[in-house]
C-alpha cells in the first residue's frame, strides 16, 4: 500500500503545455496517483497523442486547444474543464516558449519582448486568476484548498545573457507565485515555483543536439545528464497532495545539481 497522503484519488490537475515535455511529465504522474487530467495545447496533434498516452492509466482525461495569452481561450477552456471534469485542485501553469535566437540586448525588439512575456507570464497570470477564483468560489461553498504551481526556470535567478525577455518572464513568474502564496493562503490554497535546469524537450532539441554545447554545459551537470520531463512527476504530486498541505510559496530547483557546480 502506497503512502495515503500522495493518493490523488478524486482530485482534478489541469496542466498547460501538458502534451509534452516537463508538463507531459507531470500530467502522466499526477494520473498514476489517481488524479483526472485537463491538458491545454495548441498543438492538436499532440494534444491527441497525449491524451491517448494519458488514457492508459485509466483516468478521466480532457485535451483541449488554448493558447494561454489570449484571455478568451483561457476563459473558455477554463469554463469547458469545469463543465467536463467538474474542478480543479490542481493548477499547473506550465506552457511557455523560448527566448527564440539569442542577440545582444541592445538588438531585442519589443515584437520579441512581448512574443515572449505573452505567454510565459500573462498566460500563466490568465491562467491562475481563472484557477483561484474558481478555487475560491469552491472553499465558500465549503470545499476549500487548491495548488498553483508555476514552471519558472533558473533563468529566473541566474544572469541569462542575451536571454533577459526569457529571464524577466521567468522572474516574473516566481515574484508572483509568491504573492499568490500569501494572498491566497487565507483561502486554503497554496502557491509553488519549479525552476528546471537543461531539460531535454522539444524546446532545448536544438541546444542539447549541439555537440559544442552539450560539451559545454554537460560537464557543469554534477549528474552528467539531461533532465527530462519524468523527473519532474514526483515534485508534481507532491505539490498537489495532502503531504503537502503546510507547504507553500516555495521555489524548487530541479537541475541535476547544475546551479550548485
Amino acid at each position: 500500500m502506497g503512502y495515503a497522503p500522495f493518493d490523488l484519488t478524486g482530485k482534478v490537475a489541469l496542466v498547460t503545455g501538458g502534451n509534452g515535455g516537463i508538463g507531459l511529465g507531470m500530467a502522466e504522474a499526477l494520473a498514476v496517483a489517481g488524479a483526472d487530467i485537463a491538458i491545454w495545447g495548441t498543438n492538436a496533434e499532440k494534444n491527441e497523442a497525449a491524451r491517448a498516452r494519458l488514457e492508459q492509466t485509466g483516468r478521466r482525461i480532457l485535451a483541449l486547444r488554448c493558447d494561454v495569452g489570449e484571455e478568451a481561450e483561457v476563459e473558455a477552456s477554463f469554463a469547458e474543464t469545469l463543465r467536463v471534469l467538474g474542478r480543479v485542485d490542481g493548477c499547473f501553469a506550465n506552457a511557455g516558449i523560448s527566448g527564440g535566437r539569442s542577440g545582444p540586448f541592445v538588438e531585442r525588439t519589443k515584437e520579441q519582448w512581448d512574443r515572449v512575456l505573452r505567454v510565459n507570464l500573462t498566460g500563466a497570470f490568465l491562467t491562475f486568476r481563472a484557477a483561484v477564483r474558481h478555487m475560491r468560489e469552491r472553499g465558500e461553498a465549503g470545499d476549500k484548498g487548491g495548488v498553483l504551481v508555476g514552471t519558472a526556470s533558473l533563468a529566473a535567478i541566474e544572469g541569462a545573457a542575451r536571454n533577459e525577455h526569457y529571464g524577466a518572464s521567468k522572474g516574473g513568474m516566481v515574484s508572483m507565485i509568491r504573492a499568490l502564496a500569501v494572498e491566497q493562503a487565507r483561502h486554503g490554497i497554496r502557491a509553488h515555483a519549479i525552476l528546471p535546469g537543461w531539460i531535454e524537450t522539444e524546446m532545448t532539441a536544438r541546444s542539447v543536439a549541439d555537440p559544442k554545447f552539450a560539451g559545454n554545459v554537460l560537464p557543469r551537470v554534477p549528474m552528467r545528464r539531461w533532465g527530462t520531463g519524468e523527473d519532474f512527476g514526483g515534485i508534481a504530486v507532491y505539490l498537489m497532495s495532502r503531504a503537502s498541505a503546510f507547504h507553500t510559496g516555495d521555489s524548487f530547483v530541479i537541475d541535476g545539481g547544475y546551479s550548485l557546480f
